[in-house]
């Protein structure tokens, strides 16, 4: 048998499986990509001949990350990211599933890209690929894409990217649409005319940098639009990047009232504010802007209750020549694939939100909401795993990224917890060496 395709045994680990709410010590055996148990005791003796037996002492199994939005700038704007690079950098990062947004040239509004999207990354990709398809046509917000034709085509869910639907007629027939065929909305809640030439967040510290700000009501105004779209229609619907404790009002109200309503919050708005930008760094440049820091408080304590369903990595490569900019003129945007559950353990080690919570938030509730098989430890299940060492010390050091950008808000962090090993499918993908 191929060394690659041999059973594995993930030996004296801590079992950590957030879909049952599991934390065990015990091990893990992999046979034929899928998970054959896991357990106490299995022990070398009681695996087929010729298994892998890797000693985990010390470290976290887990069921690999899946990230709910990723920019891959394949088809079309290659120079910032291909499918192969960007699933380099997601097995660095423990991501086994990547889901891809739709704003490529062209756009994912046509079940032939679609097709192409799948078919190239099986190519390629070193771990899984799943598309969101676009929600309108161009995602210029007018006229609703075929959702029938694009999820027959293998689309997961639906959004126009970092754009709004500003036309609320659009935006309820589109809802009515998606819950007739039962697929997930996700939406991008941002009010482009509030936003303005705003680039940073509106208050005190923009005032003193001269900079336009961005006000959290231009986030809040349109998900109170859109929670009223979804009461009329009864449609699962996403928020995309919520980042503000307005925001966290009108989704508790919305959950208050039963609504089929969850959403994603950023691995940048969670662990950076606003203050992080100091003199005019254009790596803490992102869309939505980061906050203040009481929101980015209110952010983990709404993670930590289950407010907060997601955590995603808004992985947006710029290159250089886009961010070396002064501030007002670059684009936002920051990679985060290789740094979202490192980024994350910064919240688990200072306590605001415990590690199961955090891996239920980055890789069960994902599967659940996308039907995507995954996010767990169950017998039967795809054998996407990681190992992580929680309390391994490292710097970031950007040139050893895998990302073909490098605009990384992280830049020479400190950070504590790493990635040691990634398996997709039952083969290893990814190894810290």
């Amino acid at each position: 048998m191929p060394a690659d395709r041999r059973p594995i045994l993930l030996a004296n680990a801590r079992i950590v499986d957030p879909s049952r709410d599991l934390d065990f010590p015990g091990d893990l055996l992999i046979a034929e990509g899928v998970i054959r148990e896991a357990k106490r005791g299995i022990g070398a003796a009681g695996v087929p001949q010729g298994t892998e037996v890797i000693d985990c002492r010390g470290k976290i199994v887990a069921p690999g990350l899946i990230d709910m939005r990723a920019f891959i700038g394949e088809p079309g704007a290659e120079h910032r990211e291909t499918l192969a690079t960007a699933s380099q950098a997601a097995a660095a990062g423990g991501v086994t599933t990547i889901v891809c947004q739709p704003d490529t040239s062209p756009v994912i509004d046509d079940h032939a890209i679609v097709d192409f999207i799948l078919r190239r990354a099986r190519d390629t990709a070193i771990v899984n690929v799943a598309p969101m398809a676009a929600l309108t046509k161009g995602l210029h917000g007018k006229e609703m894409t075929e959702i029938g034709l694009l999820k027959a085509a293998g689309a997961v869910a639906f959004t126009d990217g970092a754009r709004s639907v500003t036309n609320a007629q659009v935006m309820r027939r589109t809802l009515t649409y998606a819950r007739d065929f039962d697929v997930l909305v996700v939406h991008h809640t941002e009010d482009p005319d509030l936003i303005g030439e705003g680039v940073m967040n509106e208050g005190e510290f923009a005032a003193r940098l001269g900079l336009i700000g961005i006000p959290s009501a231009a986030e809040t105004i349109m998900l109170e639009r859109d929670m009223r779209l979804v009461a009329l229609t009864g449609s699962r619907y996403h928020a995309a990047s919520v980042t503000c404790r307005e925001t966290l009002d009108v989704l508790r109200r919305a959950r208050d009232q039963n609504l089929p309503v969850t959403a994603s919050a950023s691995i940048n708005h969670l662990t950076l504010n606003e203050l992080d930008i100091g003199p005019y760094r254009t790596f803490f440049k992102v869309s939505p802007p980061l906050r203040a820091n009481d929101d980015r408080a209110a952010l983990a304590e709404a993670l930590a209750s289950g407010l907060i369903d997601v955590v995603m990595s808004d992985h947006n490569p710029q290159d250089v020549e886009t961010k070396r900019l002064p501030f007002a003129e670059a684009a936002a945007g920051a990679i985060g694939l290789e740094t979202m559950l490192a980024a994350g353990l910064r919240l688990v080690h200072d306590g605001s939100v415990p590690l199961l919570r955090l891996l239920h938030a980055m890789s069960t509730r994902p599967a659940e909401l996308l039907t995507l098989p995954g996010g767990t430890l169950r017998a039967g299940a795809p054998a996407d795993i990681i190992v992580i060492d929680q309390d391994a010390p490292w710097v970031l050091d950007p040139d050893s990224l895998k990302s073909k950008c490098k605009n990384t808000p992280f830049d020479e962090a400190r950070l504590t917890g790493r990635v040691v090993r990634t398996i997709v499918a039952g083969r290893t993908a990814y190894e810290y060496a």
